[in-house]
């Protein structure tokens, strides 16, 4: 058993052949935490996490659909048909998602500076914006005393700063997904008690040296998926147009194996108890 402590079947990109793809992902025995990215997508997950065994959901907005005319960005025609930094984030909403007993974390949240809008004063403007709204879901996730999900693109010491400052008297958890940061900064992730979620991405970025350092109790695996499908999974029928699915996160936890010197079977064994602690499932 693996659990694929990231995916996003909710996505349009599996809108042709999605009972497929879960089909073959229970069939290969993993279990999925569907994450959404705003509200429809999140709406979307728990729809999925409802309909079938073996999905559960996360609830959140990610930093790219926070409302601001700061910035433009592109439609990514994969996630679906609505325009990025759109959406005010709605506290009445998410909570009333959260009623849904397939909802294990709020997610996908945090805090993103690859793109960013030209200007000293609009960049800062455009952050205070993200972590304005981190920091609400933040105090959403405690209050329904949930796990978090984390998306951080080169904003980690921010970001660190922030959970330093919201875990204080609180029983704030989480992971933080599609780690990519310095072994100090993975140490400061994992000394507040937080997961490093490793995905296809590790196939790009040399982290290495991290993961052999990093107690595979704190470590979950993911796949992202659509998104960074790992290349020796592109070699199979199913993998053929690049699209990845939640079948292929063995091989991150392969690799991982390889790294650490240990079977697969103790980093599936690990994993999937870190993913049951965390989400309860």
């Amino acid at each position: 058993m693996l659990v694929d402590t990231h995916s996003h079947l909710n996505f349009k990109a599996y809108d042709g052949d999605r009972e497929g793809i879960i089909k073959r992902t229970r069939e290969a025995g993993v279990v999925c935490i569907d994450v959404g990215t705003k509200y429809e997508t999140s709406k979307k997950a728990i729809e999925l996490a409802e309909k079938y065994e073996g999905i559960f959901a996360a609830i959140g907005m990610h930093p790219f659909h926070i409302k601001t005319d700061l910035l433009k960005l592109k439609t990514d025609e994969t996630e679906g048909n609505f325009a990025p930094l759109g959406e005010e984030f709605d506290k009445k909403k998410y909570v009333n998602l959260a009623k849904s007993k397939k909802v294990v974390a709020i997610g996908e949240i945090g805090l993103d500076y690859y793109y960013k809008p030209k200007g000293t004063t609009k960049k800062e403007k455009f952050k205070e914006k993200q972590k304005e709204v981190f920091i609400q879901q933040l105090e959403l996730a405690k209050e329904l005393n949930l796990p978090v999900i984390i998306h951080c693109r080169m904003a980690h010491m921010d970001l660190i700063e922030i959970l330093k400052l919201q875990i204080q008297n609180s029983k704030l958890r989480g992971v933080v997904h599609c780690f990519t940061g310095t072994l100090e900064e993975a140490n400061q992730y994992m000394s507040l008690g937080f997961y490093l979620g490793l995905n296809g991405i590790i196939f790009k970025f040399d982290i290495d040296e991290i993961i052999k350092k990093a107690p595979l109790d704190k470590i979950l695996v993911e796949t992202d998926c659509p998104y960074l499908i790992p290349p020796l999974a592109r070699r199979s029928p199913e993998g053929e147009g690049g699209r990845n699915e939640p079948i292929f996160v063995k091989y991150v936890a392969q690799k991982i194996a390889d790294l650490k010197g240990i079977s697969f079977q103790e980093v599936a064994a690990r994993t999937t108890k870190n993913a049951k602690k965390l989400f309860g499932i």
